[in-house]
Parts: structure tokens; sequence; C-alpha cells
């Protein structure tokens, strides 16, 4: 159950993470004149990168945590979640470069003055909706291995069905919420919401309570050790 208990702290260290970083990135990368804020807010823009990266990294402890107990009732599944996890970290942490060549460019706009400012905020742009299509691209990511653990969770019935099902409803959201905004399509915020629930009372579930073990995978488990 400690694994279970540390899980779940990751879990708000997760959300809670990445929705400060992201409140301190967001309203300087929409900037219309993004090189000027950039330029004048580094600190800002590095506490906030440094939020991020530590979202990327609590969302793979999370499934080195979970995996064991997870592969005892769909090894497939489980493989699948850990998989989609570890891919949803590396390209968040890819995503972090974005900011920093927003720095490099806003140095360069400094120099180069009116001449080339045109082009380099075009590549401030550019830089800032590839960002956005990574954090896209991730979210796809999460919402389909997810599903694969919901789906574990259900089946296994480790937490109860309700919280479950609301895990799916959630994740299914957000898959149609990026796939959405992938298209280019406006996604409403309503879609998170469900999801957000699910991150919440899950976690508050794991540290209060644990993963509820059937009786035939705590046999498992103690045959295993006996022949051990």
């Amino acid at each position: 159950m400690k694994a279970e208990r540390v899980a779940g702290v990751l879990f708000f260290v997760s959300t809670g993470a990445f929705l400060v970083g992201s409140g301190i990135l967001d309203p300087i990368l929409h900037r219309t004149d993004i090189l000027v804020g950039v330029g004048s807010s580094r600190t800002s823009l590095f506490v906030g990168g440094f939020l991020e990266f530590i979202n990327a990294i609590a969302v793979v402890g999370i499934a080195m945590l979970l995996h064991p107990t997870l592969k005892k009732y769909h090894e497939t599944f489980a493989f699948g979640y850990f998989v989609s996890r570890v891919m949803e970290s590396a390209i968040l942490i890819i995503s972090l470069i974005g900011p920093l060549l927003l720095l490099a460019l806003s140095q360069q706009s400094v120099s180069a003055g009116a001449t080339g400012d045109a082009y380099l905020q075009t590549l401030g742009s550019l830089t800032v909706e590839t960002h956005e299509l990574l954090f896209d691209i991730a979210m796809l990511v999460l919402s389909v291995g997810s599903l694969l653990f919901c789906s574990i969770l259900y089946q296994s019935r480790l937490v109860p069905r309700w919280l479950s099902v609301i895990g799916f409803i959630g994740y299914a959201s957000l898959l149609a919420s990026s796939s959405l905004s992938l298209g280019g399509l406006d996604a409403s915020e309503i879609l998170y919401l469900p999801g957000a629930i699910f991150e919440i009372v899950l976690p508050v579930w794991l540290i209060l309570k644990g993963f509820q073990l059937q009786p035939q995978a705590s046999a498992s488990v103690s045959s295993e050790t006996i022949h051990r």
C-alpha cells in the first residue's frame, strides 16, 4: 500500500505542478508582443517551465509505482498504460524546448531591431504553436493509455467501479478534446471536468485506502512468495 500512497501523492504533485506551471507560462506565451513579453519575464518563464518539468517526471513515477500491481490483472493493458505515461512525459519535456527557444529569439530581436522583428515574431508564433501542438499530442497519448488504466481498474475492482466509470468518462472526454484541438477546433473546457474529478478523487482514495486487492490476486502473490 506504500507504493499506492506515494502514487496518490504524485498525482497531486503532477496536477498541482502543471496547473501552477501552465498558469505562469500561458499568459507569457499568449501575449501579442510575445518576444518582448518573454524577454521581460525570464524568471517566470524558468519557474513555469521547471514546474511543468516536475509534472513530466511525476507522471513517470506514477506509472512505475502502479505497474507491478496493474500487470497482475492485465499485463498488456498495464504495459500500454506504462508506455503511454513515459511517452507523455517525453513529449512534455520536448515541448519545454519551445519557451527556451523563445528566450533566444527574444535576445536576437533586441539586437536585430526593426529590420528582423517581423521574421523573429513569426518564428516566435510558430514556436508557441509547436509547444501547444506537442501538449495536445501528449494529452492524446495520456487519454488513450488512461482508458486502458481505467479498464483494468473496472475489471479488477481495485477501486470502486463508480470511480472507474468517472475515469472512463474523463479520459474519453480528454481524448475528444485533444482530437478537436489537433484538428484545429476549439474544445469546450467542460470536457476537462470529468477527468479533473477523477484525478482528484483517485489519489485521495489511493492515499486513504489503497487498492482493494481481490482474493485471487492476493492468493497468487502469496503462492509466488512461497515458491520463491
